[in-house]
């Protein structure tokens, strides 16, 4: 009994140290398979570095992709602004367009407007604006009278021998004034002004006569452009022959020349104020027609007309003007027949022949012209189909 209980303990014992080696080798085996080595310190920093490396890659790709997304975000902002504005050009072309046509039909509504088309302005051989004030209503009469003709003479001197004649005012510094009034009043009655955009005052001739060639320019394509004062008398046909003399000349200024001392001293009349650009004190101006009467070619109105805002404006109206082209290739034309005196221009009695224009170098003007200009006129005129048989 004690013998079988030994072999079956010794039975056990041998199972066990079976299945314990058994235990071992397939625990050995089945850790071979699944075991992974720990890093080293140097691995584990090769792994680090690679892993960053990888990382800054991806990293700098995804900058330079957002970089390209914000550019190409930019560029369709860019193209959409361009096409909106793009559409905005083309609407407001096509409002100008549609606005267009109205526009010119109201540019001969006013004689103010400084924007007039080239093509409706009227082809003339010359246009003549008769400087007055708003206090010369008598002058103005005295004119009217005598050698300005009126009404239907008026118009018929514009169709058949394009001879525009206008009395040129500004406005009075108050809007819409009883100066302003009664010109509008005068004009209704006699339909012979040039409104100018400019404010009257007798310092201010310079600027307002500047404004003169600016409008007329605008309103007639003309030969020749004259300035006169409303204290002048002149012979329409005489001046009309005088001008076409010179008509195939480019850039004529045609008047009566002087050259008079500058005056410094502010008692007088024609004191210069910019006296000391003219050189030293007892110096004379340069060459430049008197300020009665003269004409302009029309590429010295021009001229005008383009460099208006930079030409200097001295004390003296005559002054300025040939200050104006000084340095330009033009011709200077000295005709004494637009500056005779009144008590000489009786050429029907053969003291001279019959003169443009006729005035009193003492009164710069026909000396008490609303009393005299009657005279004159009988005295000076014209035969009256002088102007009526001029070929122009």
């Amino acid at each position: 009994m004690a013998s079988k209980n030994r072999n079956r303990d010794k039975q056990s014992l041998k199972w066990t140290v079976v299945l314990c080696a058994i235990s071992f080798c397939l625990g050995v085996l089945f850790t071979h398979r699944i075991w992974v080595n720990p890093l080293s310190s140097e691995d584990h920093n090769l792994y680090g570095r690679r892993h960053l490396g990888e990382s800054k890659v991806i990293s700098d790709d995804d900058c330079e992709r957002n970089k390209e997304l914000i550019h190409d975000d930019e560029v369709i902002k860019e193209v959409n602004k361009a096409h909106e504005a793009i559409e905005y050009l083309d609407s407001s072309v096509a409002k100008l367009r549609s606005e267009l046509p109205s526009s010119n039909n109201n540019i001969g509504d006013s004689e103010n407007s400084t924007n007039h088309v080239d093509i409706i302005r009227k082809k003339v051989f010359m246009v003549i604006g008769i400087n007055t004030a708003f206090s010369s209503r008598k002058r103005r009469d005295s004119v009217r009278e005598t050698w300005m003709p009126r009404g239907k003479n008026m118009v018929q001197l514009e169709e058949e021998k394009g001879i525009v004649v206008r009395f040129m005012i500004g406005h009075s510094a108050t809007s819409n004034s009883i100066l302003d009034r009664a010109i509008d009043s005068e004009d209704a009655q006699h339909q012979d002004f040039l409104r100018l955009p400019h404010i009257e005052g007798y310092h201010e001739l310079t600027a307002k006569t500047k404004s003169f060639f600016v409008t007329a320019l605008e309103r007639w394509d003309a030969d020749f452009y004259v300035k006169v004062d409303d204290d002048v008398h002149v012979n329409l046909g005489t001046l009309a022959a005088t001008l076409a003399r010179h008509r195939t000349k480019p850039r004529v200024y045609i008047g009566c020349m002087k050259s008079g001392p500058v005056l410094f001293q502010k008692s007088f009349k024609y004191h210069e104020p910019e006296y000391w650009k003219f050189g030293e004190i007892g110096n004379k101006y340069f060459r430049h027609a008197t300020g009665q009467i003269y004409a302009l070619s029309k590429d010295l109105a021009e001229y005008i007309s383009i460099n208006r805002h930079i030409l200097h404006k001295y004390a003296n109206e005559d002054v300025s003007l040939g200050s104006w082209f000084i340095g330009l290739e033009i011709e200077h034309i000295n005709d004494g027949g637009m500056c005779c005196q009144t008590t000489r221009c009786d050429w029907r009695g053969g003291i001279s022949p019959v003169c443009a224009a006729s005035f009193d170098w003492t009164c710069s003007g026909i000396c008490k012209s609303v009393e005299r200009m009657k005279y004159v006129h009988m005295m000076c005129g014209e035969d009256a189909s002088t102007l009526w048989d001029a070929l122009l």
